[in-house]
């Protein structure tokens, strides 16, 4: 097993759920105090958001965000840089769509991202039958590629990302972009549900976790949660490391809670 997978099964062999953030890179010029901060919070893995142009799955605010960091000047390559530097404790996860990735071949992306530290990959825009080159790179570079389902994948379809899918299994809780919820949709625990029947990899939720009460709530059933937009709402509102640590400790607090 990689290392992420590593991470995310002994966590949860020892009654820990998950907690992965989500993080642009570049952001704000102090993006990676951000990611410290994170791991000071108790983060099991923070998945990195590497900027594109036509972020299709991304809603408003971290298509807000990924356009801040285009802004600044952040390229794939100054990300990449910048994580090299910083030898975190954390599994770090790239995010970014399948155009990015193969534009230079899925091979050489994959080394980069290695090199930089990475390891994992999550690419949202990916289908399932078209996995197979982005998998092999991914893989021959010690990546846990990381597939997605959501409650309108077929039955057939969410079993074969399930034996696919490396690292975690990540839970859409909506079929639509990413995004706060005032409250958590049933299909989401459905469909949580019988992916864990089809995996014994832990299976995380996502799109739409905004608050402790939300993630205590998930992980009543999931895994863990993926949160994204409540924590990119708080970057682009100027929150700072202290800040964004600080409500990602009430996160960790709440999901501690649920081990009990």
């Amino acid at each position: 097993m990689n290392a992420l997978e590593t991470r995310t099964r002994a966590a949860r062999a020892a009654g820990r759920k998950l907690l992965v953030p989500y993080l642009t890179g570049g952001v704000t010029e102090d993006w990676t105090d951000l990611l410290r901060a994170a791991v000071d919070a108790g983060v099991d893995a923070i998945e990195i958001g590497l900027p594109f142009s036509d972020p299709t799955l991304d809603g408003p605010v971290v298509q807000r965000s990924s356009y801040q960091a285009l802004a600044r000047g952040a390229t794939t390559r100054r990300i990449l840089d910048d994580l090299s530097r910083l030898g975190l404790p954390v599994p770090l996860i790239g995010f970014t769509y399948a155009n990015l990735v193969l534009h230079d071949g899925a091979d050489a992306f994959c080394a980069a991202l290695r090199d930089a530290g990475a390891h994992g990959l999550i690419v949202p825009d990916l289908p399932i039958d078209e996995v197979e080159p982005i998998a092999t790179a991914a893989e021959g570079n010690a990546l846990d590629l990381v597939l997605l389902a959501s409650p309108s994948t077929a039955a057939q379809r969410r079993v074969e990302i399930a034996r696919r899918s490396r690292g975690f299994v990540y839970a859409v809780s909506v079929m639509g972009t990413t995004g706060e919820q005032a409250q958590l949709r049933e299909p989401g625990r459905e469909l949580v549900t019988s992916l864990q029947q089809a995996t014994d990899l832990p299976v995380l939720l996502g799109f739409g976790i905004s608050g402790p009460e939300q993630a205590a709530e998930a992980c009543a059933y999931a895994d863990g949660v993926a949160v994204g937009s409540a924590l990119m709402r708080r970057v682009l509102d100027g929150a700072g490391p202290a800040e964004l640590g600080g409500f990602l400790a009430r996160l960790r607090t709440a999901l501690d809670a649920t081990d009990q």
